[in-house]
């Protein structure tokens, strides 16, 4: 895999290290200028060479370059600063989490994103704490408990990871029995970050954590190198005294963190005169934005790629920096975010966020993971559609599932929302990092495949085999090269049990 993503490259590395698995090892091609580190190592201890000492750079040096969007878009290497990203970095972790010099961080997050290089790597190294490296599911290794029984063994007073993994955890222990085996007198709250968090989850593991510790979700991005929303647990005054904490909100990813000026802007076809962006006034929905300059940590442009830095964040809202997201701001300031901007339907002339019902979906009993995506319809433009995974164990009837879950939005968001048609399937497609690649499935959905060669997967997928799964699934509902005959019957979610009941 990796040869092939070299080969695939435009700028290809002169030389390869490779750091090898015992479980299974690599062949190690000289040719190619591959190299084994172990083996690199011994070779200059060997040798009896000085590893060379830390180099100055200027604070704008680079220090890394990830990539992103490939879920949804080409992907594109995020350049980072160096003494941008340590400053704020540093801030985060004291004023976010509230960690001292000496505590324990435990990100269980993957070391190649941005949430692991900054919450496993950086943060700690610069604020001098402990780190907690775990290589591993959160279920099945051996059981729903593996992360609690990191936590009790090395004393972590943080713990960051995504919603998704806290849904599958909930998903096969919805009583909280595995996790309630271990000691977390040490842990002071959870974060999240990398999907949504639903009410249904933050509620759960709060009672989990005894009820008197906040489960935070924040909000960012690659490209913003730090959070860019959240809750702070651990602001303090100039003499170094605690201030109170800023709560966490339902539905909410907090306030704007120091740096970010967020606003709420029209689409573009409705900016003023010369094109200035209309900004719309508290809790009303539209899309995302940083009002420039950007804080430190963000990326001051794309790897060998100015242009497209420009196009991609800068052209759209000149002025701004555009999140690709959507949501509103509320009378008191917090961030709610919806969806991207790409997940926003046209329903009967109303624009809605497939996320405002992910949300609705999220709470019923008996789910555990929710993805809205739109259908072409003839009469409507567009109508949403619900996939759904059920909470391990769940006994209730399909059927009775499903009208439920259609009467929750309708009571919820109204009869403008059109919401008639819920699919109980058995897995969703999602990164290693537990985004659900939404994008996939609407491609699915569009007639893509992997028999065509028309359908895109992105390399960050965390089992590529469930997209089979699915193109076979949608095929048997009737969804795929959806042609504008969704909805034709309101009934259809009660009628075609086989449907229903059709899993992946």
């Amino acid at each position: 895999m990796m040869d092939q993503a070299i080969e695939m490259g435009k700028h290809r590395p002169s030389s390869t290290i490779i750091f090898q698995r015992e479980a299974g090892p690599a062949t190690i091609d000289r040719k190619r200028s591959e190299f084994d580190f172990r083996e690199e190592m011994r070779r200059i201890q060997l040798a009896g060479k000085q590893f060379r000492g830390h180099v100055p750079v200027e604070s704008q040096h680079p220090l890394y370059i990830l990539y992103t969007s490939g879920t949804t878009g080409v992907p594109k290497g995020v350049q980072r600063d160096n003494g941008g990203h340590a400053v704020q970095t540093l801030e985060t972790m004291r004023n976010l989490f509230g960690l001292r010099p000496g505590e324990t961080m435990f990100c269980a997050s993957d070391v190649g994103w941005v949430v692991g290089h900054s919450f496993i790597v950086y943060g700690p190294l610069l604020l001098g704490l402990s780190t907690v490296l775990y290589e591993g599911k959160p279920i099945g290794t051996p059981d729903a408990g593996a992360f609690f029984r990191l936590i009790e063994e090395y004393k972590a007073n943080i713990f960051y990871t995504a919603p998704t993994a806290l849904r599958a955890i909930r998903r096969v222990d919805p009583e909280a029995k595995e996790c309630s085996k271990y000691d977390l007198s040490s842990l002071r709250g959870i974060y999240l970050a990398g999907e949504r968090s639903d009410q249904g989850t933050i509620a759960h593991f709060q009672h989990v954590l005894g009820g008197t510790k906040p489960v935070v979700d924040n909000y960012w991005s690659t490209e913003s190198g730090s959070p860019i929303t959240a809750a702070c647990q651990g602001l303090v005054d100039a003499q170094g005294k605690a201030l109170q904490a800023i709560p966490p909100r339902q539905g909410s990813a907090g306030m704007p963190m120091p740096g970010y000026d967020i606003r709420v802007l029209a689409d573009p076809e409705e900016s003023g005169e010369g094109g200035v962006p209309k900004e719309l006034p508290a809790s009303t929905f539209g899309n995302i934005a940083i009002k420039l300059p950007m804080p430190p940590s963000a990326l001051p442009t794309l790897w060998n790629n100015d242009a497209g830095f420009k196009k991609s964040y800068l052209q759209r809202f000149p002025g701004y920096f555009d999140t690709g997201d959507a949501g509103v701001i509320d009378e008191d300031g917090y961030v709610h975010i919806m969806s991207r901007t790409d997940d926003i339907m046209q329903v009967a002339g109303h624009r809605l966020s497939t996320g405002s019902i992910e949300l609705i979906l999220a709470e019923h009993p008996s789910i555990s993971e929710v993805a809205v995506v739109p259908l072409s319809d003839k009469l409507k433009g567009q109508v949403p559609i619900g996939l759904v995974v059920l909470k391990f164990g769940a006994t209730r009837n399909e059927a009775e599932i499903v009208k439920e879950t259609v009467q929750m939005v309708r009571e919820q968001l109204g009869a403008i929302a059109c919401y008639q048609q819920t699919f109980i399937i058995r897995r969703l497609p999602k990164t290693r990092s537990g985004k659900i690649l939404r994008r996939t499935i609407r491609d699915i959905i569009a007639g893509k495949s992997l028999e065509n060669k028309q359908l895109v997967v992105p390399a960050t997928i965390e089992d590529v085999t469930v997209i089979g799964e699915l193109e076979l699934s949608m095929a048997k509902l009737g969804l795929v090269g959806n042609d504008g005959e969704a909805g034709k019957d309101d009934d259809a979610h009660v009628k075609d049990t086989k449907s229903i009941k059709a899993k992946l």
